[in-house]
């Protein structure tokens, strides 16, 4: 039996005939560029999120990199972020000037509040903290410290559609939450895509001009802006997903659940829970000291592994210019080493993930 670690035809043919009906009614309607359906996704996305506002935008770097700009955070600034995070968190910054700040994650992998109020200094402006794999980070402490400090509060929400920190949804916490609705996302759209959400009009109004090629009214131009919109047919086929986001949360939840009670090696270790916060398994990442070897043992039962991510940003060719080695983050670097994403999409049969759970629990390294 072969597994890939993800199925994006699964979560097409489980509402197929809705997909293809909406691709229908964009095409024949004439009108593929900030129409009615990328307002009509805005409005529900933001009732979804529990938000007052939200603005598409083409991917979800584009919202990062634009709700910096829209929070005037740019050259001399310093960001404190997570350092295992996707470096498309860091580029939101640096593209803006900003200088990242790198704090170690926690056991769940979201940035270790405690050791955020030891990294402020004069020029922090801002905290992103980023909710990995889809479980939220501890958002009462990084809400308190941003309180404390008078700093910008941005949310990195491209796995967490839909999970929660004290029944509060994430990307509400801050001044602003960025999406990404890339295919492979909890809410996915059929290319590229993404979106800021917050409460505040005037930060809604600043990314809706600057994703124009900032201007508000065509060919009045305010501020040098961008090409990031949202187009219609990705934002029609999102309503149509979007419709259903509680049932494919409840299925991942569902798979999940299964892993959690079913897998058990002394060989690998087991994601954990965060209290307080619920999961919405974008991945289900396990740690294994003996990765490679679990990668290749699964490979050739043909069961498909990821790593997210081999590289930490701050060990990366592109940001070598802020001089950091190896053994910089020992935490992250570790990590980096040992995490490894299994199987996991909607759709998954009970008889695939028999498959992937038994070749798990029979993993033995050659080295004990």
């Amino acid at each position: 039996m072969k597994i890939m670690p993800n199925r994006l035809d699964r979560g097409f043919t489980m509402y197929q005939k809705e997909f293809e009906d909406k691709a229908v009614q964009v095409l024949r309607s004439g009108w593929y560029v900030l129409g009615s359906e990328v307002k009509s996704f805005e409005e529900e996305f933001a009732s979804y999120i529990g938000s007052k506002y939200c603005v598409g935008v083409a991917s979800g770097l584009d919202a990062l990199i634009l709700a910096f700009r829209a929070l005037g955070i740019g050259e001399g600034d310093e960001v404190l972020v997570q350092a295992n995070t996707y470096i498309a968190s860091v580029m939101g910054i640096t593209i803006n000037g900003a200088t990242p700040v790198f704090i170690e994650p926690d056991e769940q992998y979201g940035i270790d509040a405690s050791k955020l109020e030891a990294a402020v200094t004069g020029r922090t402006k801002a905290v992103l903290a980023v909710h990995l794999y889809g479980q939220a980070c501890q958002m009462d402490e990084i809400t308190r410290i941003c309180k404390k400090y008078n700093l910008k509060l941005v949310e990195d929400c491209a796995q967490s559609h839909g999970s929660e920190f004290g029944g509060q949804m994430t990307g509400t916490f801050g001044d602003i939450g960025c999406f990404s609705f890339y295919p492979s996302k909890h809410l996915g759209a059929f290319g590229d895509g993404g979106a800021i959400v917050t409460d505040r009009k005037e930060l809604a109004d600043a990314v809706r001009v600057l994703r124009n090629y900032g201007s508000e009214k065509r060919y009045y131009n305010q501020v040098v802006g961008v090409n990031s919109r949202l187009d219609e047919m990705q934002a029609g086929l999102l309503r149509v997903r979007l419709s259903h986001i509680d049932e494919l949360t409840q299925d991942k939840r569902r798979i999940a659940a299964r892993y959690m009670r079913e897998l058990a090696n002394p060989y690998f270790e087991l994601p954990l829970m965060r209290e307080g916060a619920t999961h919405i398994w974008h991945q289900f990442v396990i740690r294994s000291r003996y990765r490679q070897q679990l990668i290749e043992y699964l490979d050739k039962l043909e069961i498909g592994t990821i790593i997210h991510y081999p590289i930490p940003p701050h060990l990366s060719e592109a940001y070598a210019y802020l001089g950091y080695q190896k053994g910089a983050f020992g935490i992250t670097e570790r990590y980096a080493d040992q995490v490894l994403s299994i199987p996991m999409y909607n759709g998954m049969t009970d008889q695939e993930q028999d498959y992937v759970i038994e070749a798990l629990n029979r993993f033995k390294p050659e080295t004990v």
